[in-house]
Formats: C-alpha cells, structure tokens, sequence
C-alpha cells in the first residue's frame, strides 16, 4: 500500500478547512484539520504532515507565531491562506519561513496545483539524467546539492527550506554573474508565479541570515540589479 502525502490544514473557519480537505483528498492526500496554532503544533509531532496549509487569523497562537516555531524544528513546507493581502503580510510570511502565500478568496483548484508544485520542489526526486550526473556545487567551507537537496556550511548541514536552497544553487552555479531580480523571479519560482520582487529580497536576507559571507565567497548586492555569487580566486 502506497503511503499518502499528510497535509495539515490549520484554519478556524472549518467550512472553508473541510472544502480544502476534499478537494485535497480527492486528489489522494491524507488530511488533518485543526482549529488552532496550539493544536497545530502538537500535531506536527503527532501527524508529522508532509506540508502545512497555515490560517494566518487563528484564536491564541496566531499563523506568524506557529510558522516562526514550526521553522525552529522544522522545514516542513507552508503554505500561508490569508484574508489579508497587503505587500507587507506577504512579505513577512516569507520573512518568516513560508514557502508559498494565498490570499482568500482563493480557487480551491490553484490552491491544489501549489500544494503539488511545493510538494515537488521540497522532495525533488532526481530524474535519470540527474542520477548519473549530481547537481553539486562545492566552494571552501560550502557544499550545495541540488540532487539530494542538502547544504553543508563549515561542516554542518544547513536545515533550508526549497526556495531558498534553489536560490542559493542557481547563485552558485554562476559565480560572478549578476542576475537581475526579475531572472532570479523567473528562474526560481517559474514565470506563472504572481509575486513582487521583493520576493527575492526575502529570501536572499533568509540565505544570509544561514551562509555568513566566506574570504573565498559571498553573496553580494549589485544595488539597483539585483545579486550574485563572487567567487574570490
């Protein structure tokens, strides 16, 4: 028997968690509901779900408290439902360790098609041709595997949620070349995705905040570009 992805739906609004539910089911995904942060982050240990689908209004602990205390132990993937749809909410669920942001209303069958596209991305199975040829880039002191989506930093590995460990392989992969923020947009969240730049903003202070700038390497700023990865010789 094939065992079923878990998705943990965290809404205070059960009509709108058991629609999301169904259609999650329809497509072959085991589910659990649960009305607030704190029984959200007990079924983490006791669900163990494969995602997160994250109400950002919950009763007592709110979405941002439970992403930040999920993203302490965890990088499982979340997806963040939101009535609010301001720049800055999205831009500090990012901040914060999501991995995707809807704002409510939302058509339930997007919703599904990102629960799957994250899905990918976080178990990201290599295909054959990468199975004969791993996507690896190795700098002193850092090793970046795009194959086993693994990152070793001064002989630690990194915990990194995909979009981030993504970002910083795409960086690697071409030391010395700038790419403009709206590339990096295209290149690592695919041209459908509607987002701000900003997006890239987050997620490089994310890489930073982890990959400290090397004597032989940093991640650097081209103001009024966007980034690159310099490689010192």
């Amino acid at each position: 028997m094939v065992n079923r992805q878990k998705i943990l739906i965290v809404d205070d609004d059960n009509n709108i968690a058991e629609l999301i539910s169904l259609y999650l089911t329809k497509e072959c995904f085991e589910t659990m509901i649960v009305n607030d942060g704190e029984s959200a982050l007990s079924a983490l240990q006791s669900f163990q779900p494969g995602l997160i689908l994250l109400d950002l209004m919950l009763p007592g602990i709110d979405g941002y408290q439970v992403c930040r205390e999920v993203r302490a132990k965890s990088s499982t993937p979340i997806i963040m439902l939101s009535a609010k749809g301001e720049v800055f909410d999205k831009v500090l669920g990012l901040e914060l360790g999501a991995d995707d942001y809807m704002e409510k209303p939302f058509d339930t069958k997007e919703l599904v098609a990102r629960v799957k596209a994250v899905l990918r991305r976080y178990k990201a199975a290599p295909s054959i041709e990468e199975k004969a040829h791993v996507k690896c880039v190795e700098y002193p002191e850092l090793s970046v595997n795009l194959t086993n989506y693994s990152v070793i930093y001064m002989g630690n590995i990194i915990d990194m949620p995909p979009k981030e460990l993504e970002l910083l392989y795409f960086l690697a992969a071409s030391p010395n070349h700038v790419f403009t923020r709206e590339q990096l947009l295209d290149q690592i969240w695919g041209y459908e995705y509607i987002g701000d730049t900003r997006t890239v903003d987050v997620h490089i202070k994310r890489l930073r905040e982890k990959i400290k700038d090397h004597s032989s390497w940093r991640i650097a700023t081209i103001w009024g570009i966007g980034y690159k990865f310099e490689a010192r010789t």
